[in-house]
């Protein structure tokens, strides 16, 4: 049976929907950096998705092929994420999507190395005809962070926000969002597919201890 990010590690795609704090290690990311609205039909966004989606496959299907990567063990392909962020705001105005700047991300296992990822990207660059020359590794290590499962519409999330920020007051906690940390979603649902009051997304915020 195939590896399942998603069930293996619960604690960071399966969250309830109340908010928890939990410490995140460091993961290495395929990514696509970018800024506009996501909505925007043929925009900037949907075409990394794409980018991100057609190196992802190219990675896990390589045990067909030529190409062997050490320590190869068949998996699921982890969901799409996103690290967001607007100039000069700690947080995000979701009634101004054309100033986002976003890094779309796609996890990777853990054996894939750098050389994978350009040996994936000349791959696909030659077999789909496409200029995947923007996806690039990415490792982060979020840290200590506050997350809840978001069910609903993506603009309905200032309120869950709001519940996250609540809560980690209370623990004794203050957010934390920087250049380097940032404002983080992690899709489990297909918006084409799925109606937007059942869209689950967790959202992630990283923190630290008040000082006192």
């Amino acid at each position: 049976m195939a590896f399942d990010f998603k069930k293996e590690y619960k604690e960071f795609y399966m969250p309830k929907n109340s908010p928890g704090i939990v410490m995140v290690p460091s993961m290495n990311y395929i990514a696509v950096r970018g800024t506009g609205d996501p909505n925007q039909e043929d925009g900037e966004y949907k075409q990394a998705i794409g980018l991100l989606y057609g190196i992802a496959f190219t990675i896990k299907m390589s045990r067909k092929g030529d190409h062997r990567i050490e320590g190869y063990f068949d998996y699921v392909v982890p969901p799409l994420e996103g690290f967001w962020y607007m100039e000069g705001m700690n947080g995000i105005d979701y009634a101004h999507k054309e100033n986002f700047h976003w890094i779309s991300v796609i996890r990777l296992p853990d054996f894939v190395s750098e050389d994978d990822l350009r040996w994936a990207v000349n791959e696909a660059t030659q077999k789909k005809k496409l200029d995947f020359s923007k996806v690039e590794f990415l490792t982060v290590e979020e840290g200590l962070c506050v997350q809840c499962m978001h069910i609903g519409p993506y603009d309905d999330e200032p309120a869950t926000v709001a519940m996250m920020h609540e809560f980690m007051e209370k623990k004794g906690y203050e957010l934390d969002i920087s250049d380097k940390r940032l404002h983080h979603e992690i899709y489990l649902s297909d918006a084409r597919k799925v109606a937007p009051d059942k869209l689950k997304t967790v959202i992630r915020h990283p923190i630290r201890k008040t000082d006192n």
